[in-house]
C-alpha cells in the first residue's frame, strides 16, 4: 500500500484520473472526510481517507475501481453508515466510496413483483414507492428510516417481520456489482426462477463489500399485507419472556413479529421522547399476527395464552392501534435512546428458537459478572437478541468489561449451536467469534472465495476476514 505521505498526491489524482467524476464530488479536505470516517459500531478501529468518491453511475464506479487497482488503494464501499460492527469503517489511505447519491429507483415491475434499484435508497422510501403500486417490500431493519438497500445487502440485514418473512437475502433476485478486477458483472435473474450456474448473487449478499461493489439490486416484492393485530405481555424477568418465546413456536403459530423490549430500553425511549411508556414489569413482549380473518383472531388468542402460561404478569391483544404502534415505535427507538446514556456495544447473536431463555439467563448473567449494564432488545420470535453493553463516557475500565462481556456473550451463543450475527454483519468487531464459529477448515474456504473475486486484496481489507494469506489489512 502508499506511504502516508503520498496520500494527498494520490487524492488529487483521484480527481484528475477518474475524469467522468466532477471534483465536487470528490472530497479530500481532511474536514469533510471526518463523517466518512466509521460507521455507527462503538469502538471499532478506523483510519483516514485519502478521498470519498461519491459516485452516481455504475460506470464511476467501475473507473474509481480500476483507479484503485492500478494505484493499489484500499476501496471501502460506504452506504448510510449506519453499520453497527465496522464494516464501512476507513482504513487509512483508503478511497471510501459512497453511495448516498446513487439512490435512484430504478423500476418498479407490478407485473412481476419486483423493483430495480441503486444502493443508496433508502429502506423506507422503497417500502413508500412499493406501497403506491399495492407492493410490499418486507426486509425492515430498524434502521430503515436511514439505512440503504446497499448496506442491507452487504450485511443480509434483517428486521422485525424477520421471523415470518425471511431477511434481505431472501428478496434479492440479481444485482450488478463490480469485482475486484474492475469488471462490471451481472449475477442472479429477474425470473421467478433460475439456476443457471452458481448463486453468486446469493454469495455477494452478506459480504460486507468484501467480494464486489454493488452498484444495483433487483429484489422481489409481495402483496401488500393484511392488518396486523398486536399481543402485549409484561414479564418479571428475561426468562420469563425467553419462555413465552419457546411456547409461541411450539404452539405453530408464526408470528409477523415477535419482539423483545426490556425496560431500560422503555425508559431511555421515554426519557428522550416523551411518549408517556410505561410498563409495571422488567420486560415487554410483543408480538404480531397478520393472518386474515377468523383465523388470525384465533392465532392472536393463542399467543396471548402462551404468554400467560409462561408466567407473564399481563397480557391481552391490543385494541389500541395507536398504543400498539407506539409500543412498537419505542423498539425501533431503543438503540439511539441508549446511545444518549453512553457508549452502547451492541451485540448481535441468534441462537435456536428453543435456546432463547438459556441464552437470555447467560446475557444476564454476563453482566452481573462484569459489573456492566446490558439491556435487551431482541426479534426474539427467530432468535435473535441485541444485548446492548452501555458504558459511562469516559470510563475506561467499564470500556474494558464490556469488551469482555462482548466476547463471553459471543461464545456463549455458539455453545448453545447459534452464531456470532444474524444480521448486523461480522466488519471487524466479530472476526474473532466468526473464526471460533466456522473453524479452519471452512475460513480456508472463505479466503480461497476473497483471493478468486478480489485477488489484489482492495476491498474493504481487513474487513470480515481479518487480513488473511496475502491480503493487506
Amino acid at each position: 500500500m502508499m506511504a502516508i505521505e503520498s496520500f494527498w498526491e494520490v487524492a488529487t489524482d483521484v480527481a484528475n484520473t477518474v475524469d467522468s467524476i466532477p471534483a465536487r464530488r470528490v472530497l479530500t479536505d481532511p474536514a469533510g472526510l471526518v463523517r466518512y470516517q466509521h460507521d455507527e459500531a462503538e469502538w471499532a478501529p478506523y483510519g483516514t481517507p485519502l478521498a470519498v468518491v461519491r459516485a452516481q453511475t455504475t460506470d464511476e464506479v467501475r473507473e474509481v475501481v480500476r483507479h484503485c487497482l492500478t494505484h493499489r488503494i484500499p476501496l471501502v464501499p460506504r452506504g448510510a453508515g449506519t453499520g453497527l460492527s465496522g464494516g464501512a469503517n476507513a482504513v487509512d489511505g483508503s478511497i471510501v466510496l459512497s453511495f448516498e447519491d446513487m439512490n435512484r429507483i430504478v423500476h418498479i415491475d407490478p407485473a412481476e413483483r419486483l423493483a430495480v434499484v441503486q444502493p443508496g435508497v433508502v429502506n423506507d422510501d422503497l417500502r413508500a414507492a412499493c406501497a403506491e403500486h399495492g407492493l410490499w417490500y418486507p426486509p425492515d431493519p430498524a434502521s430503515s428510516p436511514w439505512s440503504t438497500i446497499g448496506g442491507n445487502v452487504a450485511t443480509n440485514a434483517g428486521g422485525m417481520c424477520c421471523v415470518k418473512y425471511g431477511v434481505t437475502g431472501d428478496y434479492v433476485l440479481g444485482l450488478e456489482a463490480v469485482n475486484g478486477l474492475g469488471e462490471v458483472v451481472t449475477l442472479g435473474r429477474r425470473t421467478a426462477k433460475g439456476v443457471a450456474g452458481y448463486d453468486l448473487a446469493g454469495l455477494i449478499v452478506g459480504s460486507e463489500g468484501t467480494l464486489a461493489v454493488i452498484t444495483e439490486i433487483t429484489v422481489r416484492l409481495r402483496p401488500a399485507r393484511p392488518q396486523e393485530r398486536t399481543v402485549a405481555g409484561y414479564f418479571a424477568s428475561v426468562v420469563a419472556a425467553g419462555e413465552a418465546v419457546s411456547a409461541v413456536t411450539a404452539s405453530g403459530v408464526i408470528p409477523s413479529a415477535l419482539e423483545l423490549v426490556d425496560r431500560h430500553c422503555l425508559a431511555a425511549v421515554d426519557a428522550w421522547k416523551k411518549m408517556g411508556l410505561s410498563a409495571d414489569a422488567d420486560v415487554v413482549l410483543l408480538g404480531r399476527v397478520d393472518t386474515p380473518g377468523a383465523e388470525g383472531d384465533t392465532e392472536a388468542e393463542l399467543v396471548r395464552d402462551c404468554f400467560e402460561r409462561a408466567g407473564a404478569t399481563w397480557a391481552a391483544v391490543s385494541t389500541d392501534q395507536q398504543e400498539a404502534d407506539a409500543l412498537f415505535q419505542a423498539r425501533r427507538l431503543a438503540y439511539p435512546a441508549l446511545e444518549r446514556l453512553g457508549p452502547v456495544l451492541t451485540e448481535d447473536v441468534c441462537v435456536p428458537r428453543a435456546a432463547v431463555p438459556e441464552m437470555l439467563a447467560r446475557i444476564e448473567r454476563t453482566g452481573v459478572r462484569h459489573d456492566i449494564l446490558v439491556a435487551n432488545i431482541a426479534h426474539a420470535g427467530d432468535g435473535n437478541l441485541h444485548p446492548l453493553i452501555i458504558t459511562p463516557p469516559g470510563d475506561e475500565a467499564a470500556r474494558a468489561r464490556a469488551q469482555a462481556a462482548f466476547e463471553y456473550i459471543l461464545d456463549d451463543a455458539i455453545a448453545l449451536g447459534g452464531t456470532v450475527t444474524g444480521e448486523h454483519g461480522v466488519g471487524l468487531l466479530k472476526m474473532r467469534g466468526m473464526s471460533k464459529e466456522l473453524g479452519p477448515a471452512v475460513l480456508g474456504m472463505h479466503h480461497a472465495v476473497k483471493a478468486a473475486l478480489d485477488p489484489h486484496g482492495i476491498l474493504n481489507p481487513g474487513k470480515v476476514l481479518g487480513a488473511g494469506p496475502g491480503f493487506s489489512a
